[in-house]
């Protein structure tokens, strides 16, 4: 932890205790700990949920639940969080996370591949958040949009894509072209209004009109 975030972590509200623990056990558990969402987009996420107060969520890429806990430790009673996940081998780690932290019974975990599932979807979401496949996030716009209710909010993580997307430095691997695609129909789009919040890896906060 850098200077920076520790002064960050210092003067704020300290996450808990069940997040404290799932970042241990994602570092132990799993080769890939870096794509956890960590403190600051977690309390972000909680925040904007609090704000909204969806009746409805959607969650691409779940990894192993901080970002679902930070959601649905924030909803109103009768909301639903629906994730969606394409590794099942995290699943036992996922819901002991959920129990843990007592939202279970706010969230639908699906196992699969959000763009395939997303179209067969039967629900109008007031909040949707990307942290999926970065190569498919174009796709995975184009799917969500529709199901997004008029003034509803999209969130999409790792927009920055640790600079790879502005340095200039013509970067050609298909993650980095996935999300470089995303920004800029998101521009382009008018069916909406959006910034990037150049939070940790970046946020693209899309709101549709």
């Amino acid at each position: 932890m850098d200077a920076l975030d520790r002064y960050l972590a210092e003067n704020s509200t300290p996450v808990s205790p069940v997040l404290d623990w799932l970042e241990r056990q994602t570092h132990l558990r799993t080769n890939h700990a870096r794509m956890l969402s960590g403190q600051q987009v977690g309390a972000l996420l909680h925040h904007i949920t609090l704000m909204l107060a969806p009746a409805r969520v959607l969650e691409l890429g779940v990894f192993t639940g901080y970002s679902s806990i930070c959601i649905a430790s924030a909803l109103r009673e009768g909301a639903v969080l629906d994730s969606i996940e394409i590794n099942d081998e995290l699943e036992d780690l996922i819901r002991e996370g959920y129990a843990r932290a007592g939202v279970s019974d706010r969230i639908n975990l699906i196992f699969g591949d959000a763009g395939a599932l997303i179209p067969g979807l039967d629900a109008t979401y007031d909040l949707a958040y990307i942290d999926a496949n970065k190569r498919e996030y174009t796709l995975y716009y184009r799917e969500v949009i529709d199901k997004v209710r008029s003034g509803g909010y999209i969130i999409a993580d790792n927009v920055l894509w640790d600079g790879k997307v502005y340095d200039g430095g013509g970067a050609c691997d298909g993650q980095t072209r996935g999300i470089e695609e995303f920004n800029r129909i998101v521009a382009e789009d008018d069916r909406v209004e959006n910034f990037i919040l150049p939070l940790r890896d970046g946020l693209n906060i899309i709101r549709k009109k």
